[in-house]
């Protein structure tokens, strides 16, 4: 560009030899800021001197005066140059020694070198002109007009002046890059990993506002000269790498490994239901105000497609595929509890997806959740609305062999009661709701309380059948007892209540009942010999019911010492209806035995057991399988029974003993 410049300087002083020079643009621009402004402020006056001349003035002009009417425009365009070279040589600064400054430099280049091929272009018509005029007049050397020609291949090539500095190498397209390159710093600098416990005001801290101001004056700029897209892709970069390190503290990869049972399930649910809310609510939350803030001026299209990209990126969709997981997981009733865990905290932060993700840039966003409400909808019903078929199928299983209340029992009630709580009744009566609705069906009342109650018609219906299984009678009336129990317990939950008061009251009459039906189908059938008439009967006769007695009791305890009575009122109370039943009668029986003794003093080792020791006896009864229940051997809860129903469409196993 320097050859060009002289050679043009040459062609200007060749043609204005003995013209008066024409009126320099101004003062010596300074090297601050303030004299480059006034010297931009000065450069459209030269448009006076490069306005077009209506050609018929130029017939009544002299050779001389037409010369310098072409001479003026060139000698302008070099007075723009010169204030160019100036500019450029003021960007030799880093913007981040003073940014204003840098950009307002930057700013008036840009329009310095608009002017020059502006005037260029205005420049090359009067020349054109002046060399036409003087072939057609014969009135100049064929030397004048060759540096007329010249000075004009010269002005062609400065019009190219403002597409060479944009591009590659150019001083424009390097400022640019320094701007880029600010904009990255900036941007690192003050991009800090937040935690958990990080306040709304430790959000601001880290973008103060002089720092958003400066950002948003480098992207204007940067956007004024169709370089946007960059600006996104270093603040998408920047921010995206930032809000991963706010997440790496979580220790995300839980999200990612396989599902080992079902306690680690409801354990990666809870973590994953709290992570999601401080990603939404804290680490989106701050990602979405703060694009909206940096990105005002280019508008809502923009930010919202920065934030799309930067929730993309540091994981929105990993924690939407957590979810879709649990939805392909077996099928059991435990799943339907993990389904409610998952919509409760996707309906706690459904107002902020649609806030944060309602945008057009955020339909994969928005697609993949919508996607996965209607898996955990879907999902959720299917469950529970097979559970009666499921209690049903597990008729025909043994019932427990030692009159305990079945596994299935215990979990399905304490199950209805989970669903019936203030946590998951709600819920699942919003998804049946959600339901009906996609089946253009109105949610009839009691539709949720209707398919609890015939679950419990179930349990029913399964311990009748159980019941009948047993060949021992007292068996099964302690079985029956044990049950009923177990639902007269109920008093007071959230079952107990929705079955209503009169429904308990007649389990514990049924408890009472069985209760006493057991005491009289074993130790009183034992006991019975004892209280016949035994005055008229002979030694041998007394001595043989003794004996069986004895016989019937050992058989009796030893058997029933495997039964279970787990709860410790219940079982207090059974063991003294056995003594009232037993005791007594024996107590009486062996008096009479007694005075039979005299003369047999040989068979007084009939006499196994004082009432004392028989009192003893029975007050340890069902203590053998209390201490096996004691170990560990027999409780389950809720969330210990990952199997407790099984078949070829659910995959539950439901062992009633």
């Amino acid at each position: 560009m320097e050859g060009s410049t002289e050679s043009l300087v040459a062609a200007r002083d060749f043609l204005s030899s003995g013209i008066e020079q024409s009126r320099a643009l101004g003062l010596e621009l300074d090297r601050t800021g303030q004299r480059l402004g006034e010297m931009i402020l000065r450069l459209p006056s030269l448009e006076s001197e490069l306005g077009p001349i209506p050609r018929r003035m130029c017939a009544t002009l002299s050779i001389e005066d037409r010369v310098d009417s072409g001479i003026r425009p060139a000698n302008a365009v070099l007075q723009v140059f010169n204030a160019v070279r100036e500019l450029e040589a003021s960007l030799s600064l880093t913007p981040a020694s003073d940014l204003p400054t840098y950009l307002s430099i930057l700013r008036n280049l840009e329009q310095a070198l608009k002017f020059l091929g502006n005037s260029c272009q205005l420049a090359i018509q009067w020349l054109q002109g002046v060399a036409e005029f003087l072939e057609e007049n014969g009135m100049a050397s064929e030397r004048l007009v060759s540096n007329v020609n010249k000075s004009l291949i010269i002005l062609q090539e400065l019009e190219g002046t403002e597409e060479r500095a944009r591009r590659n190498g150019g001083v424009m397209h390097d400022a640019f890059r320094k701007m880029e390159a600010e904009l990255e710093r900036l941007l690192k600098e003050n991009s800090i990993p937040f935690g958990l416990n990080s306040s709304d005001e430790d959000y601001e801290k880290t973008f103060p506002k002089p720092v958003i101001q400066h950002l948003q004056a480098i992207i204007e700029r940067l956007s004024a000269n169709r370089r946007l897209e960059k600006c996104v892709s270093v603040y998408v970069d920047v921010r995206s790498t930032n809000a991963r390190e706010c997440l790496e503290p979580l220790e995300l990869d839980y999200l990612n490994e396989p599902f080992e049972d079902v306690q680690n399930i409801e354990a990666q649910i809870r973590k994953w239901s709290e992570d999601l809310k401080f990603a939404v609510k804290a680490l989106f939350q701050h990602e979405y105000g703060l694009c909206n803030k940096i990105f005002e001026q280019q508008g809502t299209k923009i930010s919202l497609r920065c934030f799309a990209e930067i929730a993309s990126r540091s994981g929105i969709f990993t924690f939407l595929q957590f979810g879709m997981r649990v939805t392909d997981s077996k099928k059991s009733p435990n799943k339907l509890l993990n389904l409610l865990d998952i919509f409760l905290i996707l309906d706690d932060l459904r107002v902020d997806f649609t806030r944060l993700f309602g945008g057009e840039a955020c339909e994969k966003i928005q697609a993949m959740t919508r996607h996965l409400v209607k898996r955990v909808v879907e999902g959720s019903w299917e469950i529970f609305w097979e559970l009666t078929y499921q209690v049903e199928l597990q008729r025909q299983s043994p019932p427990p062999s030692d009159g305990s209340v079945p596994r299935l029992v215990s979990f399905v009630t304490e199950y209805c009661n989970r669903l019936l709580s203030d946590v998951y009744r709600p819920t699942l009566l919003q998804i049946m709701v959600i339901h009906q609705s996609w089946k253009q069906e109105k949610y009839q009342e009691g539709l949720f309380t209707n398919q609890i109650y015939n679950v419990v018609k179930e349990i029913g219906l399964n311990l009748d059948t159980w019941a009948k299984a047993y060949h021992d009678q007292s068996l099964s009336c302690l079985f029956m007892m044990n049950n009923h129990r177990h639902f007269s317990d109920l008093r007071g939950t959230k079952l107990g209540d929705m079955m209503g008061d009169s429904w308990v009251r007649a389990h514990q009459q049924f408890r009472d009942y069985y209760a006493a039906l057991y005491v009289k189908e074993s130790w009183e059938k034992i006991s019975a010999p004892l209280r016949e008439n035994s005055a008229r009967v002979s030694f041998h006769d007394a001595r043989k019911k003794l004996v069986s007695f004895n016989k019937a009791l050992e058989e009796t305890y030893k058997k029933q010492s495997d039964w279970s009575v787990t709860d410790v009122k219940l079982r207090e109370k059974v063991r003294a209806s056995v003594m009232e039943a037993v005791l007594p009668a024996y107590q009486d029986y062996l008096q009479i035995y007694r005075t039979m003794l005299d003369g047999y003093a040989c068979w007084r080792d009939e006499i196994k057991y004082s009432v004392q020791e028989l009192e003893k006896m029975i007050g340890s009864l069902f203590e053998t399988k209390m201490r096996k229940l004691e170990t560990g051997t027999r409780y389950h809860a809720i969330d210990d029974l990952p199997n407790v129903l099984t078949n070829n469409q659910f995959s539950l196993t439901l062992t009633a003993a």
